[in-house]
């Protein structure tokens, strides 16, 4: 009996994979016949303001979703009309000033502050480590208010303000990231550079800063997106400051008084306000995965 067992076990389990693969064939097949779909639904909108930032203002009104063919084509009219918007050029200035300082200051802040709360074990620094994984629950709603009489009150309408106001909100984020790619560093790494001589700030410098790459770039890519698109925080602190405008404020500018809208220019605007940060994106989207994954090693 055990003979004849082990006979048929070697033909039996191949059979059963077999008769698996079909199935898991198709699984496969519906998930990424759902992923394009929904691929589709986000590249809509991106397609809807690309093939209307060619069209009269008129004609975007009227017809929406057609191509820009025949005389609803306007060629690079719109563009024209923006770029000499008044401001548009200075809005570029202060949103790349923006964001390329709120970034750099969320990575080095924020990377210390997780090497710190994971490194020290004591009850306030696991205190402060829920504080930042529960702050990211609160929307932003609930704070806007207060955040814009609280930044007129300490002087940070500015830009400089900004940078502080957005390392608060992006802050959480990116130290849990952090957080969790440090807990996954072995810590005879940093006990080998003590033995060599390093203090704890030349150990975080030379050594644990250099393995958070993955992560750092992940941060960097994700807030990017976020200050450079943002339009209401800025709108809300220093949105009544003419030479202070972002670019999606400024943009804003072109709804009139009136409720009049320059569709047109406002389109092309925003093209060319998309262009730079999806190349960003193109670019970097691999080290999003990997930096996501590697910080998610452990909790």
């Amino acid at each position: 009996m055990s003979a004849a067992s082990t006979a048929v076990r070697p033909t039996t389990a191949p059979a059963r994979a077999r008769a698996a693969e079909p199935s898991g064939s198709m699984g496969r097949s519906i998930i990424t016949a759902l992923l394009a779909i929904l691929s589709l639904v986000w590249l809509v909108p991106l397609v809807f303001i690309l093939i209307n930032s060619f069209k009269g203002r008129f004609h975007i009104s009227d017809s929406p979703f057609s191509l820009p063919t025949g005389e609803r084509f306007s060629g690079f009219t719109n563009y024209a009309s923006g770029l000499k918007l008044n401001g548009f050029a200075q809005a570029i200035g202060w949103s790349l000033f923006i964001t390329v300082g709120s970034v750099a200051v969320i990575l080095l802040l924020t990377a210390m502050t997780a090497y710190y709360i994971t490194r020290v074990k004591t009850w306030w620094t696991s205190v402060i480590y829920y504080v930042f994984a529960f702050s990211m629950i609160a929307p932003f709603q609930l704070v806007m208010f207060p955040t814009s009489k609280v930044a007129d009150l300490l002087g940070l309408a500015s830009p400089w303000g900004m940078i502080v106001l957005y390392l608060g909100f992006g802050g959480a984020l990116s130290v849990f990231l952090f957080a969790g790619f440090i807990k996954s560093i072995p810590m005879e790494i940093e006990e080998a550079a003590y033995m060599d001589g390093c203090s704890p700030l030349q150990t975080y410098f030379r050594v644990v800063m250099p393995l958070l790459k993955p992560t750092a770039v992940t941060v960097a890519i994700l807030n990017t997106m976020w200050v450079w698109n943002d339009y209401l925080l800025p709108y809300l602190v220093i949105g009544h400051d003419e030479n202070y405008k972002t670019i999606p404020i400024v943009i804003q500018a072109l709804t009139g008084s009136n409720g009049n809208k320059d569709l047109g220019a406002q389109m092309a605007m925003l093209v060319l306000a998309i262009i730079p940060i999806v190349v960003f994106y193109l670019v970097s989207q691999k080290h999003i995965i990997e930096g996501v994954a590697a910080g998610a090693v452990k909790g």
